[in-house]
């Protein structure tokens, strides 16, 4: 439950109380920091140790956490997840290993494109630049003189 915030106190959005959620749960439980594969259901694990966590904050801090770089490589070859506690669950499935593999291709493409695509519109500006230099030069060389 949010409390309200005394006047004049800026108020914290959702993604920053969950990145200090997030670096807490990293600092407090090994699996976090690990960037270890997480028991399914971890989130009501999280809540029965920790009830003062805000539930829709730690759903944004979880998401963060599954959903980074570090965290997917581990999933794509991971084979058992781990509770709080860091004792062995379930297996990883193959099917969140594949899902891990697509998710990072995904980013990688979009990265190599985001990357191009920069490249092309830099060597389309200094071919502009050049372009505009030459034309500058040939005003001054056959221009009108009054």
């Amino acid at each position: 439950m949010n409390t309200p915030t005394p006047a004049g106190t800026p108020r914290q959005n959702p993604a920053q109380n969950a990145r200090a959620l997030l670096k807490t749960l990293q600092e407090s439980f090994p699996v976090f920091g690990n960037c270890s594969p997480l028991a399914i259901g971890i989130d009501k694990q999280l809540l029965e140790r920790r009830p003062e966590i805000d539930r829709k904050t730690l759903r944004i801090a979880l998401g963060m956490h599954t959903n980074s770089l570090r965290y997917l490589k581990t999933m794509e070859k991971a084979t058992r997840r781990l509770d709080l506690d860091g004792l062995p669950g379930d297996e990883v499935s193959a099917e969140h290993r594949s899902y891990a593999t697509q998710v990072l291709r995904e980013r990688f493409k979009k990265d190599a494109d985001r990357r191009q695509a920069l490249r092309a519109a830099e060597a389309a500006a200094a071919a502009e630049r050049e372009r505009a230099l030459k034309l500058n030069q040939l005003v001054e060389k056959f221009g009108r003189s009054k």
